[in-house]
This record gives structure tokens, sequence and C-alpha cells, in this order.
């Protein structure tokens, strides 16, 4: 059955080519955030996603210049929510970054689009698909546990209450970005992000105050909202329009191994063996989810019995 906030041409965008600009949103979401865990010293994590969520709020709205497009009330509100969730996400992601090492906040956070994925399922191979992804993920905290002492110790309850915010708010950032999917996406993104700039701005200021003006600081923060907003949001949205929401939900389970790579030529994090055949098990997972996909597409057009 299809559901009413995925457009009626789904083929109109070659499969392949959605799943490159999603990809590449995770890279660039992956470096940007391990570039701004060096910002903490500075101005905090709040004043770091104020700056990450402002910077793009503004170069997303300067790019696309939404007004240009009607908007319904209907719609402004869908908006509103899908703005909200963002910055929420945002910000308690990179709270708990303060205490839980960035390979573990990322494979917690995706969760919720692991749930969705899920949910959403229809096929016994996307379950499999799922299946193998969440393996993946357990390989890849077991290792880290196993090899330092310290990390046995329980994970710090308030970073583990904000990583798992995060995932909640990523679940519902594909569901209303899905019925957000109905705009244009420019205009989706770029007035989404300005909503998450008014829900983060105030916090980032009030930890960070006036070391957010500082014109270095600010050149980074600029980079760090290029790499980790601003272009991943706009090609997500682009994939998010088109790609079934299970698929998409798959797709991302790159992101514990891309995160993994970013730390490991960013911060100096190794990756060990069972590191590397997670790495694998994920892979394969968004490979075959992205090959059932394809199947399913084709099928429709298949002649009539």
């Amino acid at each position: 059955m299809s559901r009413p906030d995925v457009p009626s041409r789904p083929g109109s965008v070659p499969l392949l080519l959605l799943v490159g600009a999603l990809v590449a949103g995770i890279v660039c979401l992956c470096v940007g955030t391990a570039f701004a865990k060096h910002l903490f010293p500075a101005i905090g994590a709040a004043g770091t996603t104020a700056y990450r969520v402002g910077f793009a709020a503004l170069l997303l709205c300067a790019f696309w210049r939404p007004w240009r497009w009607p908007l319904s009330g209907r719609d402004a509100g869908t908006l509103a929510l899908y703005g909200a969730v963002l910055g929420a996400m945002n910000l308690l992601f990179y709270l708990s970054l303060r205490t839980i090492p960035l390979g573990i906040a990322v494979a917690i956070e995706f969760t919720g689009p692991l749930a969705v994925a899920l949910l959403a399922s229809r096929r016994l191979a996307d379950v499999l698909w799922i299946g193998l992804a969440a393996l993946g993920l357990a390989l890849l905290l077991l290792p880290r546990r196993l090899a330092a002492p310290a990390a046995l110790q329980p994970l710090d309850p308030v970073g583990l209450a904000c990583v798992l915010g995060a995932a909640l708010c990523w679940a519902l950032y594909i569901v209303f970005g899905q019925r957000a999917g109905r705009l244009h996406g420019g205009q989706a993104v770029s007035l989404g992000m300005a909503v998450a700039a008014l829900v983060v701005l105030p916090v980032g200021v009030a930890q960070a105050g006036a070391a957010l003006f500082d014109l270095r600081l600010m050149g980074l923060g600029l980079m760090v909202a290029i790499l980790s907003s601003a272009l991943p949001y706009s090609l997500e949205m682009v994939a998010l329009k088109r790609l079934p929401r299970q698929t998409f939900g798959v797709l991302l389970s790159l992101e514990p191994a891309i995160a993994a790579l970013a730390a490991l030529a960013i911060l100096g994090e190794r990756l060990s063996l069972p590191e590397g055949l997670a790495i694998a098990c994920i892979v394969a997972a968004s490979a075959g989810s992205t090959l059932s996909a394809a199947r399913a597409r084709r099928a429709p057009a298949a002649p009539a019995a």
C-alpha cells in the first residue's frame, strides 16, 4: 500500500543516485561531528550545537530562499515539528558526547532509525538485513568495552539519557521528514533548520555567552555547520522524499561504520579486527537492503498475467 507522504513517481530518480546522496550526507555528518568535538573546551556542547544549527539555518535559507514557495498552515505545523525534533536531536547528541565516546554514542543513537525501519518492514528480507545491521552494531560496542578496563564502568547516566533522547528524536525526524517531503526539498530543510535554530540558540547562548562571538571560533563553527548540517540534511531530504522508509532507515546503518572511520582519521581512534567485521556486516546489510528495494521497485512494472 502506498503512503500519502511519498511522491507518486518514485522511479523518476535512479535508485543509485538516491543512495549516493544519502551516503554522501552521512560522510559529511560524521566528519563534521568529529571536528566539532574540538570546540567543546572553548564553548561547550551547547555552544557548538548553536554554531552548527545556527550557521546551517542561515546558509540553507540564503541558498534555497524558502519564501519563494507558498506554505499552508498544515504544512507550517509539520515543519515546526520537523524542525523542533531536528534541533532537539542535535542538542541532545552533542550533550551526550561530553561523557560518552563518539562511536558508542553514534551506535546508541542509531537505535532510533533502526526501530523505524523495523516497524515499517513488510518483508522477511528487510528483517534479515536489519538483524545483520544490529549484529554489526553489537560487534562495534563489545570490542571497545573489552579492550579498555575503564570502559567496563557503566555509561554516564546523564550522557546515556541524552543519547537515548537523541535516538527518539532521530526516529521522529524520519517520520516528520517524510511528511515534510510533500514540500519542495529546499524549502522543507531550510525552514526546518531555521526552527531548529530557534530551539538550540537560547541554550547555546546561555552556556557559551560572549565566547560565541570569537571570530576564530565562528570560522570553525561555520565549517562544522556546512559539513554536519547544511550538506547532510539537504542530501538526506532528497533521499527521504523517494526512498521507502525502511530502506532509508537501514541505509543509515552506514553511519556507525563511517563514524568509526572518521574517528580513526581525525581523532586517532584505531579499529580492532571485530570492529572491522562489524563494518562488513553493516555494509552488507545496507547493500542487501538497496538490492531488495531495487527489486521491489521493478516488480510493479512487470506485465500482468
